[in-house]
């Protein structure tokens, strides 16, 4: 969460951390999925997520 932070403060208007007790991780912008831990079955890091949004 910090290196997006980091990365992209002066873009960021909001961050929404919605607790899930299924395994579920999943990242979206703009409404638009971008990753999930689901689809994929795995995690992912920060600068994955950060080159995603890039």
């Amino acid at each position: 969460m910090a290196a997006l932070l980091q990365q992209f403060e002066a873009r960021i208007q909001a961050i929404t951390l919605v607790p899930s007790d299924s395994g579920k991780f999943e990242v979206c912008v703009n409404g638009r999925l971008i990753f999930s831990k689901l689809a994929t079955g795995r995690h992912t890091d920060p600068d994955e997520i950060i080159a995603m949004i890039q």
